[in-house]
């Protein structure tokens, strides 16, 4: 094995965003790596969709650099950022589809939007796509107040999955669903990490996803980011993240995926 440091596909140094008087992230670095699930964890407030949305381009930040797939997204010019805007897809919160179109139609939005291709190759890449993300046949055909709430994340996912992208941004993809359909998602996302080679931007408040899923958790407190495995993390004893991981939700979903690893945070001190 290597001893050579990996390089980041995503690599974010001294970000500030500031809204007002209020200054969400102060200094913030992260590294996301090729190939990694990184979950994004913090309190409400702390920036987690912020974040995502700086690294996609949506927000301008006040300060910092940001660079993906080794492009500055901040300085880079509108034919660099078309091209690398291809590399990634972004599922938002509840799908965020387009109501006036079918599901298949809002899979098609990116292909028109970046290629130009016959429309029955649309539909074919449309109807693949629905079913790597596990929704039946006849969805395509289907509005997105037709469906269910897991079936409207299964919908954006294979939106996002449309344009065949190294890197996935998910903005809290099991918010909303039972723990039935969550438990199921994470299991699809897990799969298609390993059958496309992804790479997943997760921000998310759910623990069990979070231990089932994820390679490393990014916490965000005090402004910047604290990274590390789950292990890593679970030692730091910054009182949020000691309350997050080590509080009887933790617990619970710690358990749940690595019963060796709860009895060793059991030996960590109490919270106090």
């Amino acid at each position: 094995m290597s001893d050579q440091p990996r390089e980041p596909i995503i690599r974010v140094r001294g970000l500030v965003n500031r809204f007002g008087n209020e200054t969400v992230h102060d200094g913030l670095d992260l590294d996301v790596f090729a190939g990694e699930v990184l979950g994004v964890v913090g309190a409400s407030g702390s920036g987690k969709s912020v974040l995502l949305r700086s690294i996609i381009g949506l927000n301008r930040p006040v300060a910092g650099d940001i660079e993906v797939l080794g492009h500055n997204i901040l300085t880079m010019t509108d034919v660099d950022q078309r091209d690398v805007e291809k590399h990634w897809g972004v599922l938002f919160q509840d799908g965020a589809l387009f109501s006036s179109l079918t599901v298949a139609q809002n899979i098609e939005v990116p292909l028109k939007e970046y290629y130009k291709m016959p429309l029955r190759l649309m539909d074919e890449i449309a109807a693949f796509k629905i079913g790597i993300v596990g929704l039946p046949e006849g969805t395509g055909e289907k509005y997105p107040s037709q469906l269910s709430g897991g079936m409207r994340k299964r919908s954006g996912l294979a939106r996002a999955l449309a344009l065949d992208p190294e890197i996935v941004f998910l903005d809290e993809p099991t918010a909303g669903l039972d723990p039935i359909a969550a438990a199921d998602f994470d299991i699809l996302i897990k799969d298609l990490r390993s059958s496309l080679g992804l790479t997943v931007f997760m921000v998310t408040h759910d623990l069990d996803t979070l231990f089932s899923t994820c390679d490393r958790a990014a916490v965000l407190v005090e402004k910047k980011v604290r990274a590390g495995t789950l292990e890593q993390i679970q030692s730091d004893n910054h009182p949020w993240i000691r309350d997050y991981f080590r509080g009887p939700r933790g617990r619970a979903a710690l358990l749940a995926e690595a019963p060796q690893l709860v009895r060793e945070a059991s030996s960590l001190p109490a919270p106090v």
